[in-house]
């Protein structure tokens, strides 16, 4: 029986007049992939960003293993995520957007190299430590987005329409990349999209 991960209870979200999510209860479970399905606009990335701690719901609870985070900062949850649009540094080089995080809590920079190239190597992108992530493919940006936020080993990672600027059949390899990293670091993933076919 795997450890219920997450709880939002009762979940309500407000932007001023308008109400975007109402007493949403949803379970997350450890090491599941779990999407989301729904139209644009429908509060699926409102629902992750409350749960990552960039927006704070109205009214409810959101648990992380059972203890309400709901005030927690984001950098103190286990939780990153893959955005559609990569959301990569573009003054910094392939192997500095993946240390990124790591740099952040002043890992040792060897460690960082070590963990950058093994990353690196998971997602097919060996070799390309020192390249411009601006004259990247979508695919291959997109790689180096999912090392950036398996590299600190979260306990879930939120894949936000990651594949919404890609072709079908690069789509297909980063969903598949996706499926295989979280498995292989025993991660939850949650990924939403508005693409039946997808899901």
């Amino acid at each position: 029986m795997m450890n219920k991960l997450i709880e939002l209870k009762n979940l309500t979200k407000n932007f001023d007049d308008q109400q975007v999510l109402r007493g949403i209860n949803l379970d997350i479970y450890e090491k599941e992939f779990l999407t989301l399905l729904g139209p644009s606009g429908c509060g699926k990335t409102t629902t992750l960003r409350i749960i990552a701690g960039f927006e704070e719901p109205s009214d409810g609870e959101v648990l992380f293993n059972g203890i309400e985070i709901s005030k927690l900062p984001p950098y103190k949850r286990e939780v990153n995520t893959v955005f559609q649009k990569y959301a990569l540094f573009p003054h910094l080089n392939v192997a500095e957007n993946i240390g990124f995080g790591l740099n952040l809590k002043k890992v040792d920079k060897t460690v960082i190299a070590q963990k950058v190239e093994r990353m690196l190597k998971m997602v097919g992108l060996e070799g390309f430590g020192k390249r411009d992530v601006t004259l990247l493919s979508g695919g291959q940006q997109q790689r180096v987005a999912i090392a950036r936020a398996l590299i600190a080993k979260p306990r879930i990672v939120f894949a936000d329409e990651p594949t919404g600027n890609l072709d079908s059949m690069t789509s297909s390899d980063v969903l598949s990349l996706l499926k295989v990293t979280s498995t292989k670091f025993h991660q939850t993933l949650v990924m939403i999209t508005h693409n039946s076919e997808i899901a």
